[in-house]
């Protein structure tokens, strides 16, 4: 395996951190009812965004799903706006009005996270489609989970960017269940299989390794910037807490304590500590990122606590790009 320079080790475990740190922020937050209703945490799955998100150019974009913390911190997204959106201020990302679920920085390529199953798949393939101004390639990946695999738009988007060529990376983020249903209950052939019945090739790749996805996502960019077409990386993965942050309550049976603690042996951040180890980097490294991350993040939520909490009245602000006059009520 071609092995990240040692700084590499370092940043990618400093942007693992810093998701996990933030998740765990986001719980604490949800249940002290500071945010409202659920979200759906990357605990576990934090090595599929960092590894694909270094492999990325600045022109690059992204889309993401209802779990989409993780790929917004890695490609660079500000933690502080982001905690101003989950909790409704007008300095949020999306100024309050997008949430956890429909979260997106367009500065940076992030193209949104979608409440519905695989519906974000096909901006990637807008977006791969559009010509940039310097005339570059531009490679888009669509991230999803396994319970998307299902769903006909994701289908059709394999079809599309078959068809047409385009520089998409389809990135499934392979976590074992769709909600509580095995992908075994639900597929007769395996993910990398299905992307190559529309001829788009791909490879199953350890989703709890960070090197091992950066190195696998250079392949599928290389891959794509070439003109070669569209690539499929099926990140076998694990998230090492339930479906959204409601589940602890709801006393659910669909995993086994054994199966949720042999998968957390793969901690994304103990392999990746594993691989300092074996590189020589001293642990002194990552117990200065670790204060480096609890420092930000406190900072982060003070700035995202003094945000302005957006008028009733604007509620239907930002909703379309050209204003339309809404009548309430009967005329």
């Amino acid at each position: 395996m071609v092995s990240l320079q040692q700084e590499e080790v370092v940043k990618a475990y400093t942007s693992m951190r810093l998701i996990r740190a933030f998740e765990e922020l986001v719980v604490q937050l949800v249940n002290s009812n500071e945010i409202a209703g659920v979200t759906h945490e990357y605990i576990g799955e934090e090595a599929v965004a960092v590894g694909v998100c270094a492999a990325l150019e600045a022109d690059d974009v992204l889309t993401s799903t209802h779990r989409g913390h993780g790929h917004l911190l890695a490609r660079g997204a500000d933690p502080a706006k982001m905690l101003a959106e989950l909790l409704g201020r007008e300095t949020g990302l999306n100024r309050g009005r997008g949430g956890s679920m429909h979260i997106a920085d367009v500065s940076l390529g992030i193209y949104g996270a979608n409440g519905i199953v695989g519906a974000g798949v096909p901006f990637a393939l807008g977006a791969a489609a559009t010509p940039t101004e310097s005339g570059k390639t531009r490679v888009a990946v669509a991230f999803f989970g396994d319970g998307a695999l299902n769903q006909g738009v994701l289908l059709e988007s394999f079809n599309l960017a078959a068809a047409w060529n385009l520089p998409v990376i389809f990135c499934c983020e392979n976590n074992g269940y769709a909600v509580t249903t095995p992908l075994a209950k639900s597929m007769p052939v395996t993910p990398v299989e299905r992307a190559a019945g529309f001829g788009i090739p791909g490879q199953e790749v350890d989703g709890m390794d960070v090197l091992a996805v950066a190195e696998a996502a250079r392949l599928a960019v290389d891959h794509a910037r070439s003109g070669k077409g569209p690539y499929f990386l099926d990140c076998k993965t694990y998230r090492l807490v339930g479906h959204h942050t409601a589940e602890r309550t709801m006393n659910l049976t669909y995993r086994t304590q054994d199966e949720i603690e042999s998968w957390a042996t793969r901690d994304p951040l103990l392999v990746a500590t594993e691989h300092a180890r074996h590189a020589g980097i001293p642990s002194a490294r990552f117990e200065a990122a670790d204060a480096e991350v609890r420092e930000r993040l406190a900072s982060s939520l003070d700035i995202a606590r003094e945000g302005a909490v957006p008028k009733a009245e604007s509620a239907l602000d930002y909703s379309y790009s050209s204003p339309i006059p809404m009548r309430w009520g009967r005329a």
